[in-house]
């Protein structure tokens, strides 16, 4: 018996996607991983692999349809195509569901209406979100297609944390509120927490910090988010591999003004000339930490920033809580990088805080999720591998079921 499940993840140059098999003894390892990059860029590479073989093909690719149908070839070669596999249902991230989506939702030609009319609040993901939706369709038109949006988790946010102070009547016009980012990860991590440290859902007040090249933090309580960094876009909140994270808005006009720049040219300054790239060089925390061993000032000056902004976020989430059960690092620099959670945590011993040095460098081995904390610690510190792509395929499936 097997529930083979499609998970698509389209940006604006590239497509990565997931066949997970939820029947499977281990249904979060996926059957097939694949991944389609340099669309309309002068060299183009597929990526395709199962448990047996890893096929590529590196010729140019002119869009995201001609990728994603040579994919699906290259996926029939090897047998393991979408009929070939009879695919149950098909997962589609979604960055931006604005106020309309809290909760999946069957795609059809209303619902990508309004993702389009999403695009001002996503400028970035949501046409390529779109994008990935419209190719498989047409690809794939007689399996159900679901939209899973990463802003879904955080319509629970209370007024206090959902709305700028701005003029109300400009703000509702314009659809201006914090909707956060990465909900997906949050509520999929955060879901896990209370058996892990043996506490029912309803009572576990939680920090998620969500690390990676984008980067975000969310306050948890009861199951239900409170506070998250990311703002109207993704750009607000934590240093990021390239974008600033918290910022005084009157940079944006001292630029204008002084250094004549468009809006254009801010905005790819502040979303992809930013972060840890525009303070030192490289986005990638391991280049960073080269940097950093070699004795590049820049490169330490970029960490301790770094790490400065996420002290300040779980410090402000801990008095907005009142009262914490854990705090839990994932994504990919929260789940692999040491010393970010030692640095990040150290010196808290006051708040009830105690990494534990040998679990934190998880010196037993330990495969999966693992308290990092001391055994004495008053909040539990964890390390937990997100799966967004388990989580998409889920609720693909169930809607696909109902």
């Amino acid at each position: 018996m097997t529930q083979h499940i499609l998970v698509l993840n389209s940006g604006s140059s590239s497509i990565k996607f997931q066949v997970l098999d939820l029947q499977a003894e281990n249904p979060d390892e996926p059957f097939l991983s694949g991944l389609v990059e340099q669309i309309g860029e002068s060299r183009g590479h597929i990526r395709i692999v199962t448990e047996n073989n890893t096929i590529e093909d590196r010729r140019p690719i002119l869009s995201h349809s001609v990728g994603l149908e040579r994919a699906f070839g290259m996926m029939s070669m090897l047998g393991v195509g979408p009929q070939d596999l009879d695919v149950h249902a098909v997962g589609h991230r979604v960055v931006q569901g604005g106020s309309i989506f809290n909760e999946p939702v069957l795609i059809n030609e209303q619902v990508k209406d309004e993702i389009r009319g999403l695009i001002p609040l996503a400028p970035l993901h949501n046409p390529a979100n779109l994008d990935g939706i419209e190719n498989a369709q047409s690809l794939l038109p007689d399996v159900p297609h679901v939209a899973v949006f990463d802003t879904a988790f955080f319509h629970s946010l209370p007024e206090s944390a959902a709305r700028y102070a701005i003029n109300r009547d400009v703000a509702d016009q314009y659809h201006i509120r914090r909707y956060g980012a990465h909900g997906t990860s949050h509520k999929y991590v955060s879901q896990l927490v209370p058996e892990l440290i043996g506490k029912k859902p309803e009572d576990v007040n939680q920090i998620t910090l969500h690390l990676g090249n984008g980067a975000s933090a969310s306050a948890i309580r009861g199951g239900k988010a409170v506070d998250t960094s990311m703002g109207l876009t993704p750009l607000a909140g934590l240093v990021m591999g390239t974008r600033t994270g918290d910022i005084d808005p009157s940079v944006i006009f001292h630029l204008a003004r002084e250094a004549k720049m468009s809006i254009d040219e801010i905005d790819t300054l502040l979303n992809r000339q930013s972060g840890l790239k525009g303070l030192c060089g490289v986005n990638d925390f391991r280049l960073l930490q080269e940097l950093i061993n070699e004795g590049e000032q820049d490169a330490k000056d970029a960490y301790d920033i770094y790490v400065h902004r996420v002290r300040q976020y779980v410090g402000s989430y801990m008095l907005d809580l009142g009262r914490l059960d854990a705090i839990t690092f994932t994504a990919g620099v929260g789940e692999n990088h040491v010393g970010i959670r030692r640095d990040t945590m150290a010196n808290l011993e006051n708040f009830g805080i105690k990494v534990d040095d040998a679990r934190n460098n998880n010196e037993a081995g330990v495969k999966g999720a693992r308290v990092i904390s001391t055994d004495d610690s008053a909040v539990k510190v964890l390390v937990v591998p997100t799966n967004e792509e388990l989580a998409i395929a889920r609720a693909a499936a169930a809607l696909a079921d109902a």
